[in-house]
């Protein structure tokens, strides 16, 4: 099927084919109802003045609220999802740098959201689900007519963070996002008899990409939980019949420390793949996992700017390779060195990728675009190489973030919230190595008087997400510099973690 907006997605499937399980419920969706109840809630946006390109920010929790929503939104104007655990302060600025026209939240909680809005003369809407599966928006005026929403229309905005400056505003248009999951369906060969269990969050390009939107695409079904709970997962995945699913390496590792006897789990007779993207998948773990699973565990590679994927280790028989996240997915794949020449198999340099699932460039950020693109290629900012039969091996990452089980967080976002605090006078954020986390959130600072770690912590915890905030806090007398003066946040890392960043 040839689909080119995030609208044509859902008539991938027959009327009365299940769409979406709701696992606490077991309350199944067909893709008539998701139809209707996206359609009636775009129309309530049309009406509360939403119109192409205007952005409709959301703070839910995983589930059909959050995927109506979504779906609505990108119809009616454009989504901006964001991450409920954010403060108020990131709120304020996702909700001005977004220009978001209205708010959507659940019908409880979501106070700091909601204060950031009211101050900004944001209208809020809350979103309910009623007992039978059915999503609407309360207290929205009366319904307006929708457009077909054209191909170049942006459906989706998300940030992401670079090593500098403030986070980046990524426009995915509506035919970025199909060709996305249509590369996603070929690569794992989703048909309508394949069921999907939803464990990344719907803020998150993984979760909305990977999982849901290629899932609407095959005709397939989406098992969405609320929350990913490593306890009642194997029982999630027997219970609805499983076939896939996709998380970040955190997951599996949460999902396997909880074995316990290391016995095949029960319930993984119907499963297909595991899929592992957004973080490095150790082959320590794929070995583990597929001994236990019996299944092939598919590392893939994917990123805000693509629309998700860009590389993925292949279904059997074709080889996947242990530490390679695979060959490029209906993307080109190549390696660049700084001066733009693109080098051979086995040459390291910059992961640069091409293909209609890229953006054209970021929003409002003329600098990040002229250093982004070189002769039509995105550099990534990933550092790695190619084999002789184009598998892609990353190296490290040129840029600086920290990757604390997927999520990509910006140094100097930590250092400004630090700096804020009287006593500081000097921060600099960098990434520890973490068991279970990949990378864990650590700061080195200069004080300008005694302060107890403990105090600069909790000032954190007021400021930032919890998977934003510093889990320790090095005191130090001065921090290393180059001889230009710029910060030197390896040499840190380097010399606290006891290895080279």
């Amino acid at each position: 099927m040839n689909v080119r907006n995030l609208s044509s997605l859902l008539h991938a499937a027959p009327a009365q084919s299940p769409a979406v399980i709701i696992p606490e419920s077991n309350t199944t969706i067909s893709y008539e109802s998701l139809r209707q109840q996206v359609m009636r809630l775009a129309e309530s946006l049309a009406g509360a003045g939403i119109r192409p390109g205007d952005r409709v920010a959301s703070v839910l929790p995983n589930g059909l609220p959050t995927i109506v929503t979504f779906l609505a939104a990108s119809i009616a104007g454009t989504a901006a999802p964001l991450n409920p655990a954010y403060r108020y302060e990131e709120f304020c600025f996702y909700l001005d740098d977004t220009n978001a026209r209205v708010l959507l939240c659940p019908p409880e909680g979501a106070d700091e959201a909601r204060r950031a809005a009211q101050e900004r003369g944001i209208p809020i809407f809350n979103v309910e689900m009623d007992e039978h599966g059915s999503v609407r928006m309360a207290g929205a005026p009366k319904s307006a007519s929708v457009a077909e929403p054209a191909p170049e229309n942006i459906a989706l905005v998300l940030h992401t963070s670079g090593s500098t400056g403030r986070p980046k505003r990524v426009p995915l248009k509506h035919q970025n996002l199909a060709v996305s999951c249509h590369n996603i369906v070929n690569t794992y060969a989703l048909t309508p008899d394949d069921v999907a269990l939803c464990a990344m969050p719907l803020f998150h390009v993984h979760g909305l990409v990977a999982s849901t939107l290629s899932t609407f695409l095959s005709g397939g079904t989406l098992v969405v939980p609320g929350k990913f709970n490593p306890l009642s997962h194997w029982r999630t995945v027997r219970d609805h019949r499983v076939t896939w699913y996709s998380a970040v390496p955190t997951i599996h590792q949460l999902v396997l420390a909880r074995m316990g006897d290391n016995k095949k789990p029960e319930g993984t007779d119907r499963l297909r793949f595991v899929r592992s993207c957004s973080a490095a998948l150790s082959p320590q773990v794929m070995e583990k996992m597929e001994s236990l699973f019996d299944v092939p565990v598919l590392e893939a590679y994917g990123m805000t700017e693509a629309s998700h994927q860009m590389a993925s280790n292949p279904l059997p028989p074709r080889p996947r390779k242990p530490g390679s996240v695979g060959q490029g997915t209906g993307v080109g794949v190549s390696i660049m060195d700084d001066k733009g020449n693109h080098l051979k198999p086995g040459q390291t340099g910059e992961v640069v990728i091409q293909g209609p699932n890229v953006i054209e460039g970021y929003e409002n950020n003329p600098e990040a675009n002229a250093t982004s693109f070189t002769n039509g290629w995105f550099r990534t900012g990933d550092q790695g190489f190619l084999d002789e039969h184009g598998y892609l091996t990353l190296t490290g990452r040129i840029k600086e973030l920290i990757n604390r089980g997927g999520e990509k967080i910006a140094p100097r976002e930590i250092d400004e919230v630090l700096l804020g605090h009287p006593a500081v006078a000097e921060a600099v954020a960098f990434g520890m190595p973490h068991n279970t986390w990949g990378e864990e959130v650590a700061c080195a600072v200069v004080l300008r008087e005694t302060q107890p770690e403990s105090t600069l912590l909790a000032y954190c915890r007021e400021r930032l997400a919890d998977f934003k905030c510093p889990k320790k806090i090095f005191i130090v007398e001065t921090i290393p510099r180059t001889a230009t003066g710029k910060i030197q946040r390896r040499a840190l890392a380097s010399a606290f973690s006891g290895e080279p960043k």
